[in-house]
């Protein structure tokens, strides 16, 4: 993966996702990443917005903190998926908590910037281990 933490000026697109309406199914959306993440535990799945980044390398199970240029409104999304046109696709639950403004429903897009963040998975970890000791 390239050492990129951080980019701004990039477009989000509204992605079909629809996660919970799919019960957080990464089969069912066809997300790349499910290959490697449909086992993923539901609390691990549900946890953040879905993303498909679309860079030169897809880090999958990593996350971003994502703001809308224009209104600063953000959210944190995990990467699930990939795709091809420079920006991000985002699912459509995320896409409409950042277009605070109403720009996006009407353009389709978003310009956005973004930056790598811990998904704080640890803490998931953590509290399925005490679930199983006790």
């Amino acid at each position: 993966m390239d050492n990129i933490k951080q980019a701004s000026g990039v477009t989000a697109v509204r992605n079909s996702y629809a996660a919970s309406l799919a019960f957080w199914d990464l089969w069912a959306v066809r997300a790349y990443c499910a290959t490697w993440d449909a086992g993923m535990p539901l609390e691990w799945r549900q946890r953040y917005g879905w993303a498909a980044f679309c860079g030169p390398a897809g880090p999958r199970r990593r996350c971003l903190l994502v703001a809308n240029a224009a209104t600063g409104a953000q959210a944190t999304v995990r990467i699930l998926d990939r795709c091809s046109f420079g920006g991000l696709g985002l699912d459509p639950f995320v896409f409409n908590q950042l277009d605070t403004d109403g720009h996006g429903a009407v353009t389709g897009q978003l310009t956005v910037s973004y930056q790598f963040v811990d998904c704080q998975d640890y803490l998931l970890r953590l509290r399925l281990l005490i679930f199983l000791c006790f």
